[in-house]
């Protein structure tokens, strides 16, 4: 389905985020500053635009992985334009079974991706595993709005006219149908935030944005920084 989607995939989520998503990326990337990652791994990058977003930090590499090779053939291309290719590197791997070794990274990052693991705690076994001691997890992830009536006009919005605009414009059936129907079943909040401490992880908070439509987990992996 990403595959498929891929050509399609950057102008579909600007247009039907209304061009929020930039904000929300900048806002992630504004959180974790003060930590000055140095070697940092991005989750499902999809067409890499959190990748070079958190370029911005200065890192000595980023890393960004995803499932999809159409997906990374296009977030190549961006990367390279953007005269970015001696920063970040982007692979074909999957997030359950990361390809690098124990405690590789400073920071692990993860923009709407998680709710799309097959198995959620084996994905953020992995990332806590190849982040070190005192490095952080990131995550940005959809939510559902408690308020009336955001609550109720976002459900409009994502059960009818998402999927609509979704379907004729990246001309796959199932892919923006598929997109309201993980939100809903995707363990957002406080039951999101419990899931990042059965993982190992420790400080686990969420920061509400743009009314609720979206969620920004921040997340520790506790102890002192090795001299990696």
């Amino acid at each position: 389905m990403f595959d498929h989607i891929a050509p399609r995939y950057d102008m579909l989520n600007h247009v039907l985020s209304a061009g929020i998503d930039r904000s929300w990326r900048k806002k992630l990337v504004k959180e974790v500053a003060d930590r000055h990652p140095k070697h940092i791994l991005d989750v499902a990058t999809g067409t890499a635009d959190l990748a070079v977003a958190l370029a911005a930090l200065q890192p000595i590499s980023v890393t960004g992985i995803d499932i999809s090779e159409n997906m990374i053939e296009l977030g190549q291309k961006k990367v390279q334009s953007k005269n970015l290719s001696k920063v970040i590197r982007l692979m074909v791997a999957d997030s359950e079974q990361l390809p690098f070794s124990d405690s590789s990274f400073d920071l692990a990052t993860v923009a709407f991706g998680v709710r799309n693991f097959e198995n959620l705690e084996k994905g953020l076994s992995e990332i806590f595993r190849v982040i070190r001691e005192g490095g952080s997890l990131a995550v940005l992830e959809f939510s559902i709005p408690e308020r009336f009536p955001v609550r109720q006009l976002y459900l409009f919005y994502f059960r009818a006219i998402l999927p609509l605009i979704g379907r004729i414009a990246s001309r796959n059936e199932t892919a923006y149908s598929y997109l309201p129907a993980s939100v809903r079943e995707f363990a957002y909040g406080k039951r999101f935030e419990n899931l990042l401490l059965a993982s190992g992880f420790q400080s686990a908070r969420s920061i509400s944005l743009s009314l609720g439509i979206a969620t920004l987990y921040i997340a520790q992996k506790l102890g002192k920084p090795s001299d990696k």
